[in-house]
């Protein structure tokens, strides 16, 4: 019979907590977020962070403008496996920490109560949140690689990492939701990269996007459920309300801001990647 404790049927964290004490000296358990004092958990190493980022990338597509792209097959095939296992990975704990969570107390509890913003996920919500910071290395293989940077790339990339960010300091119990959204989506896509990069042609590329924008519109309905419920509780009680949410409302309305861009302008680049050439096709 399948026991929501242990939903895997063995315990991944002894062997997390084994790995986490042997790179950093401390045991998992210990760990606590405290802004101003754990690693970028300030307003100005993240901003910092951001401006340096897209000095890079623009400056480098500045410097290497009369220059050849750099074969980077190998590195890229490695930071694309990398990612596609380290998000596999975090995907797995925290689906480990959040199901018996769920099945003790349902959804309502998981999303919107204090008590299901633990220890454990707060760590494995910061790591997701270091990962943020790597993954703006995509983004100088593509200057490296001479790529056409999107709009859509580098504003999700350096947006996302202060997403994470601001939901850490807000300490909003809903995380997890777009969080394990997001990592299932990027196991699939990373993965696509890394293959695409050993010449394989992937017949679902297409679908990465769809559920890029699937992933938004569950994150906005999620988030937007607990920002109004929050909201209606604990300022306007005569609307009707389930009670009020764990987290800042300053976190949940940037969350809800943000994913909202990003609904959108995903959305615009469904339409314009591959709606115009069915068009095209017709008129012809």
């Amino acid at each position: 019979m399948w026991n929501p404790e242990r939903p895997f049927g063995i315990s991944f964290e002894p062997m997390f907590g084994k790995l986490y004490e042997a790179v950093t000296g401390h045991p998992h358990t210990e760990f606590r977020f405290v802004e101003g004092e754990t690693l970028f958990s300030t307003n100005t190493e993240v901003a910092v962070t951001c401006i340096l980022y897209l000095t890079i990338i623009f400056g480098g597509q500045y410097l290497l403008k009369n220059r050849k792209p750099f074969k980077l097959d190998l590195l890229f095939k490695l930071h694309n496996i990398f990612l596609t296992l380290i998000s596999l990975g975090l995907l797995v704990l925290i689906l480990e920490n959040i199901i018996p969570i769920y099945a003790r107390g349902g959804l309502l509890y998981a999303i919107c109560d204090d008590s299901a913003w633990t220890q454990r996920l707060e760590l494995l919500y910061y790591l997701n949140y270091l990962v943020k910071y790597y993954e703006l290395v995509d983004t100088i293989f593509l200057v490296m690689k001479k790529k056409k940077l999107e709009f859509l790339h580098y504003y999700h990339h350096s947006l996302t990492m202060v997403l994470c960010y601001s939901q850490l300091v807000g300490r909003t119990s809903v995380s997890w939701i777009p969080i394990t959204l997001n990592l299932i989506v990027h196991v699939l896509m990373y993965y696509y990269y890394y293959r695409a990069t050993s010449g394989a042609r992937i017949w679902w590329k297409k679908y990465l996007t769809t559920m890029q924008i699937t992933q938004f519109v569950l994150d906005l309905g999620f988030v937007y459920f607990c920002t109004y419920t929050y909201v209606a509780y604990n300022h306007f009680p005569s609307l009707p309300n389930m009670g009020t949410c764990s987290g800042t409302i300053g976190a949940a309305l940037f969350g809800c801001a943000l994913l909202s861009s990003y609904l959108v302008l995903f959305i615009s680049f469904f339409k314009k990647t591959y709606k115009k050439p069915a068009i095209k096709a017709k008129k012809n």
